[in-house]
């Protein structure tokens, strides 16, 4: 009822500062100061990248690749589903409320996504910009983007939309192979990007963790989801033109080296 919606409404709120403060997908500079911008190998006017494409088509590995160009730069990367399963595993108001919904595959309304995002874009850690992974997932959350950044005092806009495209039949092998650092987000894969020891962190050392929702049944729901809602989002960013489609059934190193073609051909590297 009425009451109800008003109850998550304002525990919403009160989870978004703990997803933002603890997401592990939020790289954090050092002493917690923003790095000067000058250090940054791309052009100052690139500002906001966003990764399209169904769950496992390797948006995680390319957002790694990313930062790791972009270091000694405030660019963040927002991953909405990493900021979910971790309010889920905090039991907060946040994660209570969107635990059944992933469950089933569906797509968490509007309203929370957008204020997801709205809290954690704000923070200096994304002040020069952003890699937002896993929204926007429908054309409402993209126009409401558009009037977030609309008088932006840092200038930041989309600069460019990015389709992992890959067939729904190759999605399910590497989700069935798939394995996470979860304190870092890293990503690997048995198969296609193994880490030197198997079920080990190559950096930390540390176990890795296949997600709960990596398996058949979950895919195919959230498939079903990216279709129906998703897909017209990349119609909505090819009118803009700022979109570029990837091969996303290539290995890691060809889809970055289509990203950095695309970032040379628009004059942003």
């Amino acid at each position: 009822g009425l009451l109800d919606e008003r109850h998550w409404r304002r525990k919403r709120k009160e989870a978004f500062s703990y997803s933002s403060s603890s997401s592990s997908s939020v790289p954090k500079s050092p002493n917690n100061n923003t790095p000067p911008r000058t250090q940054h190998p791309l052009s100052n006017n690139m500002a906001g990248i966003i990764f399209i494409g169904p769950p496992g088509s390797g948006k995680g590995t390319q957002s790694a690749l990313l930062l790791k160009k972009f270091e000694g730069k405030a660019i963040c990367h927002l991953s909405t589903g990493d900021m979910l399963r971790e309010a889920i595993a905090a039991k907060s108001p946040l994660g209570e409320y969107v635990k059944p919904i992933l469950a089933a595959g569906k797509l968490v309304d509007d309203d929370t996504m957008v204020n997801l995002i709205q809290e954690n874009i704000s923070k200096p850690r994304c002040a020069d910009g952003f890699i937002l992974d896993g929204f926007p997932r429908t054309v409402n959350q993209a126009t409401k983007l558009d009037e977030m950044l609309q008088g932006d005092t840092q200038g930041r806009k989309v600069d460019h939309a990015f389709e992992f495209a890959v067939k729904d039949d190759f999605l399910l092998r590497r989700i069935a192979g798939r394995m996470t650092h979860e304190p870092s987000g890293r990503v690997y894969h048995t198969e296609f990007n193994p880490p030197k020891v198997p079920g080990v962190d190559d950096v930390t050392g540390e176990a890795l963790i296949r997600r709960p929702d990596d398996n058949p049944e979950a895919l195919a729901a959230r498939l079903v989801s990216f279709h129906r809602y998703t897909a017209p989002v990349i119609d909505y960013y090819k009118g803009r033109g700022v979109h570029t489609r990837l091969d996303a059934i290539l290995s890691p190193s060809t889809v970055f080296s289509q990203i950095l073609d695309a970032f040379k051909s628009k004059g942003t590297l």
